[in-house]
């Protein structure tokens, strides 16, 4: 199958069984920034250092993995593959009709319960937040805060879509929770890797 197709060269693109629309529509907007969260991810598991990334570690229903015995970045590395073929499944429900006569795996409820589920179990480890923290620390935490602004984007944008057609409304819970979710798994990783948080001190300059 060839990479390029020469179809979109008039600067539209076909929706998955249904119309093609043009490139900047407020649909492919949503779906490519859901894509642009989906390879940030990528970027923070670059990031972890692991110690067998062919674990065998299993990733439950549940909450965050279990029955593991490698290091934290083995940990966080098959959490955040379960969430980007969480986030594919997204991209496909956006870039899909409603009542498009393709049948899809749609994102569904379950999965904002898991979400929430994992902040649980991450938040065990933690201590409390008793201030706003600056977006820094170790690389992957960092960089899972970026993913955290870039799903508060893609959230917006899918709200924006929300309000022209009518969507599969778990996509909006769904996002809101992930957001929440990359900020408590940045605050894990730079526990994990005894990175101080610092807090953000309003007023005070060098």
């Amino acid at each position: 199958m060839k990479i390029y197709t020469r179809t979109g060269d008039d600067g539209t693109t076909g929706l998955f069984g249904g119309p093609r629309v043009s490139k900047d529509s407020i649909r492919i907007e949503s779906y490519g920034t859901v894509d642009e969260l989906n390879s940030i991810l990528g970027l923070v598991r670059s990031a972890l250092p692991i110690t067998d990334p062919w674990s065998s570690a299993q990733i439950t229903g549940e909450g965050a993995p279990v029955d593991f015995d490698g290091a934290a970045g083995d940990r966080m590395s098959r959490w955040l593959d379960r969430i980007q073929t969480e986030l594919f499944e997204l991209g496909a429900d956006l870039a899909t009709p409603l009542h498009s006569k393709v049948t899809i795996n749609r994102i569904a409820s379950v999965a904002t319960v898991r979400l929430e589920n994992d902040i649980d179990v991450f938040e065990e480890d933690l201590p409390p937040l008793k201030a706003f923290i600056l977006p820094s620390g170790h690389e992957a935490a960092a960089r899972l805060h970026v993913a955290r602004t870039v799903c508060r984007r893609a959230e917006r944008r899918v709200i924006s879509l929300s309000e022209q057609e009518e969507i599969n409304e778990v996509c909006i819970v769904y996002l809101n929770r992930l957001s929440d979710a990359l900020f408590t798994a940045a605050r894990w990783v730079n526990m994990s890797y005894r990175t101080p948080e610092v807090e953000w001190k309003p007023g005070e300059q060098e």
